[in-house]
């Protein structure tokens, strides 16, 4: 198991400005989701829930339920402050909000029957972090890395691909990530299963769940301007010729301007024992 000699630093604009957008254009996980957690680990109100890179609440705040309590962390105080928000607006107030990274978690939390992670683990000192969840959860508890599997660098969809050409028309055909935008994304090598598999945990298995999602012309600019991609201050100024551009290629695509795809959202379960 790799064991780092420093822990990393955060880069703050990894989101920067994306943590009220983030909380309402991001594609949600399905409640069925949540359903087939409750199921695989018996969730039933008691017990307590780790959430790693909250964000703005995604899983948190729907899964709060399933939990006597939950403690949710994330490095960005603007993505806490958010789901701090969100929280209050549905009288969530079971959740701890934790500002820190994933990697800094220890015993001084207690212990867990699930952590989850959704779109977040790659961000992650992945074997660092397995290490520390190891210590953290019951016997019978394990982890979930949720995904909803609406990546457009990965869609064969004529709307995403005709968005994702505006975006490379703006930004160049590097994928960019944190630094301002002047950081490129660097494939996740090797895969989470393959990190996983090399942990002290003892088993994991993929769960697949398929749902709907549909889309406008503005909730996909919404969400275009959460990614570390694509965020809006990569645009600066030519923001509103951006914003133009992807209307009209979007359109041109399909001119009601609604959009409908078929997703399956992924849950990477991975048992302690």
């Amino acid at each position: 198991m790799t064991q780092l000699k420093t822990l990393p630093t955060y880069d703050p604009t990894l989101f920067e400005g994306a943590a009220e957008g983030y909380a309402q254009y991001r594609t949600k996980y399905p409640p069925v989701v949540f359903d087939k957690l409750a199921e695989i680990f018996n969730l039933n109100g008691e017990g307590r829930l780790l959430d790693l890179g909250t964000g703005p609440g995604l899983i948190a705040i729907p899964l709060r339920t399933r939990f006597e309590e939950v403690v949710a962390i994330d490095p960005d105080p603007d993505m806490i402050a958010e789901a701090q928000r969100q929280a209050a607006a549905v009288g969530a107030n079971n959740i701890t909000w934790l500002q820190q990274g994933a990697e800094f978690i220890d015993s001084s939390l207690g212990t867990f029957k699930l952590a989850t992670i959704g779109r977040a683990f790659h961000w992650m000192e992945r074997e660092l972090v397995l290490e520390r969840l190891y210590g953290l959860l019951a016997d019978d508890g394990g982890i979930a890395l949720l995904n909803t599997g609406d990546n457009p660098w990965e869609s064969s969809l004529p709307w995403k691909k005709a968005a994702l050409g505006v975006v490379k028309k703006w930004l160049g055909d590097r994928r960019r990530t944190g630094l301002r935008g002047e950081g490129i994304r660097k494939p996740v090598d090797p895969p989470h299963e393959v990190v996983i598999a090399n942990s002290a945990f003892a088993r994991q298995e993929i769960y697949e769940v398929p749902f709907e999602k549909s889309w406008t012309v503005d909730s996909y600019l919404g969400y275009l301007y959460t990614t570390a991609f694509s965020l809006k201050i990569f645009y600066g100024d030519n923001a509103p010729a951006f914003e133009a551009d992807l209307k009209e290629a979007l359109l041109q695509v399909e001119p009601s301007g609604h959009f409908t795809e078929e997703l399956k959202a992924t849950i990477l379960v991975v048992w302690k024992k």
